[in-house]
């Protein structure tokens, strides 16, 4: 059902195009026309106007061929990680990756080349559905920007499945943390290092021994914490007298959350007390939890679909967060599939073929499981 070398090709096409954050233009500007060549309506949205990027979310809809079918949508990402404007890719053993110069691009585009083609082949098939939407974001790997300024009047799916997590294909997301992330200045004074060190005040030192205080990577099963970035510094001879930090906490539990970020504050706080420095800590909420009852429809359909095609399926938690964790917050009960995708985010990226493959028929399961539903009911009705 699914044309394998028609996927591949369409995946390594859309690796080809270098998408970073803010900068998804160019491969929408393919996708587009393609998209509406097949018969949906597509409508880009003005994301853009608040992300800062040069494009905004694309939404195309697929117009239902049976009536009262409920609307669903699929939904995946445009943006990398990651620039990669000189990508090599290789595929070897049936695993496409690069050369491991560049991250590859299968988060998000091996979670978008199925969807496209799951469309193809219900458009070719003449199989049956109800309204198939599907949500193209922008900007999701800088905090699910485009999910948080998509147009929600151009939204009329009750449900929906976004691809964006790895094996097995088959599983399903139903309950991911909150993430606050921190953005924080230490300032310090400055004095030369080698004439009058002893009049300075080192805000690398300040940073040193708050992030040593601190409770980083796995707290509990639901709680992570990380430092990720420090900048400071202008020379050896200076005592270093600004450093910044970037950092976050994530929990699936709200208390937890909350007793982690608070213990974060204090050891800023209570670091540069110790040394007399000064310090600005601000926390911003980037996304909320959520998590689906087992029985919800968005559920037991991805579920169903996945063993109608002998998929290893079950339910997974997840400690990152995803475009589902904003159409959630929106009202619209939203799922994660897995998809192919290993060793994201970093350049040992890969993913195999035939988990493309198995991704595009599980989204044409879900549309005909969707359609299977509704005949049972108006059959019991």
């Amino acid at each position: 059902m699914i044309n394998e070398q028609r996927l591949v090709e369409l995946f390594l096409e859309m690796c080809r195009v270098n998408t970073p954050p803010r900068h998804e233009k160019a491969l929408i500007d393919v996708i587009q026309p393609r998209l509406e060549a097949l018969g949906l309506e597509c409508v880009r949205d003005e994301a853009h106007l608040q992300t800062g990027g040069n494009s905004g979310n694309l939404i195309a809809t697929l117009r239902g061929n049976v009536e009262g079918v409920e609307p669903i949508f699929f939904s995946s990402h445009f943006d990398t990680v990651e620039p990669n404007p000189n990508v090599r890719i290789l595929i070897e053993e049936s695993v496409i990756r690069s050369d491991g110069t560049s991250i590859l691009g299968a988060d998000d585009k091996g979670g978008l080349a199925p969807i496209i083609e799951a469309v193809r082949v219900i458009q070719e098939r003449n199989l049956p559905h109800g309204d198939v939407q599907l949500l193209l974001t922008v900007s999701e790997e800088i905090g699910l920007l485009g999910a948080h300024y998509i147009d929600r009047s151009l939204v009329h799916a009750t449900m929906g499945f976004v691809l964006d997590t790895g094996p097995p294909v088959g599983t399903v997301v139903y309950t991911a943390p909150t993430q606050d992330s921190f953005d924080v200045i230490i300032t310090g004074k400055p004095a030369h290092a080698g004439f009058e060190p002893e009049k300075g005040i080192s805000a690398i030192q300040v940073a040193s021994r708050a992030v040593d205080r601190m409770k980083l990577g796995r707290i509990d099963p639901e709680t992570t914490a990380n430092v990720g970035i420090i900048h400071g510094g202008m020379a050896t001879n200076i005592v270093c007298p600004e450093v910044r930090i970037r950092a976050e906490a994530r929990s699936r539990n709200a208390e937890k959350l909350a007793a982690q970020v608070a213990h974060m504050k204090a050891a800023f706080h209570q670091a540069a007390a110790d040394f007399g420095a000064e310090v600005e800590v601000n926390v911003r909420r980037m996304y909320e939890t959520y998590r689906i009852d087992e029985d919800h429809p968005v559920i037991t359909t991805a579920l169903a679909a996945a063993a109608n095609l002998g998929l290893e399926s079950g339910l997974r938690q997840a400690g990152g967060g995803s475009d589902a964790n904003v159409f959630n917050a929106m009202g619209l009960p939203s799922c994660v599939l897995a998809t192919g995708m290993r060793q994201i985010h970093t350049h040992h990226e890969c993913i195999a073929i035939a988990d493309l493959v198995r991704s595009a028929e599980w989204a044409v399961e879900i549309v005909q499981e969707t359609v299977r539903r509704k005949r049972e009911a108006m059959r019991d009705a």
